[in-house]
């Protein structure tokens, strides 16, 4: 597998680069801000998707499939930890002696010679990342960004900024966030995930305490969460901005409201200030609390970090409105961590009111569901009115025997309202059938899912004949 380089090396230049899987939110990210900067860049993709179709909208030729012409032009390939070695144009440009570059280190090639401020976390990671980079512009700073999802007000994952901060989503499932030279970083919480790579919950908590003891200033870290509250514990305290609900916090969110809008006032040295967001949800007031937090670790003072923060619109695929039909509203998230699940339902039924949640879930990975089947279960069971599943989004792995969709029906609350449909359009049928006016319809996975969704829309519009 692809790892990032551990002697810090870069190129002067990337050359024509060809980046591989650059469909995904993060490498086209990346893809945008080479374009940006003059590079010839192209790319490929196993399937076709708004966003390929959006690069090639901005000049930058796109390959559906493994079998590429563009090697025979590359300079530079770049990758990830995802794509196995076996891939066709990994054996390709091996062949023909192109530098492959890991995703992490391309950041660090193009982030080179900025101010770097790196989010990093099991969870909230992306939505924060879009609210600290859209703050600092509504703040008078134009930092450049790159995100591991799109940015709503952007409509893009990306932006090359003309100020000397940099901001990324510092990317922790295969430890190459340890990498940057960073100036400050936040940490929003610390779980166990990712445990096909790290085999172990001390090799999470040592990466990150490598990435928070990396950075020229403190930083940032959710006290709220058990997790970090353990890295601190192991690194004997070490000097931070702490953020949270916690009367312990050094920027506390002292009051706040999750819907129809995220609001709150927090607390700083004895000064408050007062946000109100776009989006709706107590772990979005959270998230907006870490970024004026990390704001402040930047040398802005609260009130105008507050200010700044106020009007963030989200970040795609983080409970995204995407359309009514028949009084039934249609949301989609990317949760796939048990904890994920249990926030973006949480934020279900506070967006559904008197309505009910009705949810239709793609578990993702293999390892996760076997690992994490019974906490997933929970979560369904406690947050949604019923549940529609669908079989298991693998991703990057093989499948495991005896692993399959199942282990979570089989951990299901007695009493809890679900069903097992791997046909989309049945599952789109069923979701329709479950629900009524007053209800949201929510997708979530961070597989392919969020394709499903125009299909259930349009499905609904033939079932309810409006709009």
């Amino acid at each position: 597998m692809l790892r990032p380089r551990e002697d810090g090396w870069l190129p002067d230049d990337f050359g024509r680069v060809h980046l591989i899987g650059i469909g995904g939110s993060g490498m086209s990210g990346v893809a945008r801000i080479l374009r940006e900067r003059g590079y010839q860049v192209t790319g490929s993709d196993r399937a076709a998707s708004e966003v390929t179709e959006a690069l090639e909208d901005i000049g930058i030729p796109v390959h559906i499939g493994h079998h590429s012409d563009f090697l025979a032009t590359t300079d530079t390939v770049i990758s990830t930890y995802a794509i196995r070695d076996h891939h066709p144009e990994i054996v390709d440009a091996t062949e023909r002696g192109i530098p492959i570059v890991h995703r992490a280190d391309a950041l660090r090639f193009i982030s080179r010679g900025r101010k770097l401020v790196a989010v990093a976390g099991s969870h909230g990671k992306t939505t924060s990342t879009a609210m600290l980079a859209t703050a600092l512009h509504r703040a008078g700073i134009d930092a450049g960004c790159v995100n591991g999802g799109v940015v709503s007000e952007w409509g893009a994952s990306a932006r090359h900024g003309e100020s000397d901060w940099f901001v990324i989503e510092a990317d922790e499932s295969d430890r190459s966030f340890t990498i940057y030279d960073t100036d400050v970083v936040m940490v929003t919480n610390i779980a166990p995930d990712h445990l096909d790579f790290y085999g172990s919950v001390e090799a999470i908590f040592d990466a990150f305490a490598e990435f928070v003891t990396r950075p020229k200033k403190t930083p940032v870290m959710c006290v709220d969460d058990e997790g970090v509250r353990s890295l601190l514990s192991r690194l004997g305290n070490i000097d931070h901005v702490s953020y949270g609900f916690s009367e312990s916090a050094d920027v506390r969110l002292v009051s706040w409201e999750q819907a129809p809008v995220a609001t709150g006032i927090v607390s700083y040295r004895g000064e408050t200030a007062e946000f109100r967001l776009a989006v709706p949800g107590r772990l979005n007031a959270l998230n907006a609390t870490g970024v004026i937090a990390t704001m402040v670790a930047m040398g802005l003072s609260v009130g105008n970090a507050a200010r700044a923060v106020s009007g963030f619109q989200g970040a795609d695929r983080r409970f995204q409105f995407h359309g009514e039909v028949g009084g039934i509203r249609v949301f989609d998230d990317h949760a796939h961590h048990p904890s994920e699940v249990a926030a973006a339902l949480e934020i279900g039924r506070a967006v559904a009111g008197e309505g009910r949640v009705i949810t239709v879930f793609q578990p993702h990975l293999f390892t996760r569901t076997q690992l994490m089947a019974d906490s997933l279960a929970n979560a369904f069971s406690l947050g949604s009115n019923h549940t529609i599943f669908l079989d298991i989004f693998g991703a990057r792995e093989d499948p495991i025997d005896g692993v399959t969709t199942q282990l979570i029906l089989d951990h299901m609350a007695e009493g809890a309202s679900w069903e097992f449909e791997p046909d989309w359009d049945k599952a789109c049928d069923a979701a329709i059938r479950a629900a009524k006016p007053g209800d949201i319809i929510l997708t979530m996975s961070t597989g392919d899912l969020y394709q499903i969704v125009p299909r259930l829309l349009a499905r609904m519009r033939e079932v309810f004949g409006d709009d």
